[in-house]
């Protein structure tokens, strides 16, 4: 949040106590930071220096695991093993990139009627990233890293509430590839979003709400620049009558209240066919009530609280509606009770029909809804409702069956019999609402560069 002199107050979710303060970005240092993005020499590094510098960040991630990781903790309540978990999947990633770089950049060369022709991966330049505080770390690598591999430098304007893990990112960063590649900001909306049109940032990439995404879109298409955004979901979780119910109902647990059911692609409505809903929800119960709720520095808790207060009475008001409306709390682990910590019992709430606030909006916290529909047609069009369309998961023992389903979900990705998740070998994006654009993958690395084609003439 904003402090009384202009600068970030960084609050601990979990206390509510002051964790730091950092001063905003004055505009001469913006200048000098895009001056030394856009005079970098990074762009023209060859390929096995990218390579070199993508593996000197992933020992540098693994030398630094334990204190980026309790930051995480602090500054967003993410459970202290999660934390861990988000380091390693980053580590993970760079590992992927090292090794596949050298491919992913590979000019395509080929014959045109006696002429050379040729397709290569050329940097555009700066690309300017806002980032959310969901995944500190996991963020700016999956949507900064394949840009990077491409030759392009990065400036960074982190959420607030994470800004010390900004801060954390560039020192890092410039640890491993050197100075003027990846930079952080700390600025307010409205100065982002000048930046946005500055003649030294060549590109856009933003994760957030859809509200916003559509701001910043317009921002950078009145700029004629390339965007990505990915901006959230209300991924549906498809139970079909063949399913293996118990395998089914957790993972919808494992996947509503992972990261503190902080998680775009988190499984948030959970789309149940009748005839297996009571052995469904049997079966949910008690991996629900059984959640470990607590301080999220201790080894054995699984949930801890919500990023910030505002969140969790966002998350309050959405619940109450639904129950105001009829739904009903089925499952529920008790959170502790504190008027300092942005705490929230997780819970899945049954609600009847489409027009469900938790089944129409994105809900960002444990807080999780369970319809169900007659058949598979019910159940894809609950599915395809949402104007979202970020990820999916759906859950068959019949392979054939559950291929004919995901091949009619609208939604950035389908996963079968499995959980949502990012993988730095796939790209990761969405549909509809949920934006445009992809990242991770070699489809990342070459959503913010120029596709350039090359024809030579034979002489």
């Amino acid at each position: 949040m904003t402090g009384r002199d202009g600068s970030i107050v960084v609050v601990n979710p979990t206390t509510g106590y002051e964790l730091g303060f950092y001063p905003y970005t004055t505009s001469e240092a913006i200048d000098r930071v895009l001056d030394d993005a856009s005079a970098s020499r990074w762009p023209r590094s060859r390929v096995e220096d990218r390579v070199a510098a993508i593996g000197r960040l992933g020992d540098v991630l693994v030398e630094r695991r334990e204190p980026l990781a309790a930051l995480i903790t602090l500054e967003m309540g993410k459970p202290i093993r999660q934390a861990r978990a988000e380091i390693d999947k980053c580590v993970s990633a760079c590992r992927h990139y090292a090794e596949e770089l050298p491919e992913i950049l590979r000019p395509d060369s080929f014959d045109i009627d006696g002429d050379t022709a040729m397709v290569r991966v050329v940097p555009i330049g700066v690309v300017f990233a806002i980032l959310p505080w969901n995944y500190p770390w996991w963020q700016v690598i999956r949507a900064m890293l394949p840009a990077i591999a491409a030759g392009n430098t990065v400036v960074l304007k982190h959420a607030e509430s994470v800004t010390g893990s900004a801060m954390a990112v560039e020192e890092v960063f410039q640890e491993a590839f050197g100075a003027g590649v990846l930079q952080t900001i700390v600025v307010d909306g409205p100065t982002a979003s000048d930046i946005i049109e500055d003649s030294r940032v060549a590109a856009v990439t933003f994760t957030g709400s859809d509200r916003v995404g559509a701001l910043v879109a317009s921002r950078a298409g009145a700029a004629l620049k390339k965007c990505v955004l990915e901006l959230g979901g209300s991924d549906p979780f498809v139970v079909l009558a063949d399913a293996d119910v118990p395998a089914a109902a957790a993972a919808a647990v494992k996947s509503r209240f992972l990261n503190n059911g902080q998680s775009c692609i988190a499984a948030k409505r959970i789309l149940v066919h009748r005839d297996v809903h009571d052995q469904f929800v049997h079966e949910l119960v008690p991996h629900v009530s059984e959640l470990r709720v607590g301080d999220p520095a201790e080894e054995t808790t699984e949930v801890g609280p919500l990023a910030r207060q505002d969140l969790r009475d966002s998350l309050s008001e959405q619940r109450a509606r639904a129950l105001a409306a009829g739904g009903r709390v089925i499952a529920q682990a008790e959170a502790p009770e504190s008027a300092q910590g942005a705490w929230f019992s997780p819970s899945i709430v049954e609600v009847d029909g489409n027009d469900s606030v938790l089944l129409t909006d994105e809900t960002f916290g444990p807080l999780g809804a369970l319809t169900t529909g007659a058949d598979d047609e019910e159940l894809i069009a609950l599915a395809n409702s949402s104007r979202y369309g970020l990820s999916s998961s759906v859950w068959s023992t019949d392979r054939d069956h559950a291929s004919s389903v995901s091949d009619r979900v609208h939604a950035g990705a389908v996963f079968i019999n499995t959980i949502s998740a990012t993988d730095p070998r796939l790209p990761a994006g969405g549909i509809k609402a949920s934006g445009y654009g992809r990242e991770l993958g070699k489809w990342g690395v070459h959503e913010l560069a120029n596709i350039q084609a090359l024809r030579i003439r034979k002489t």
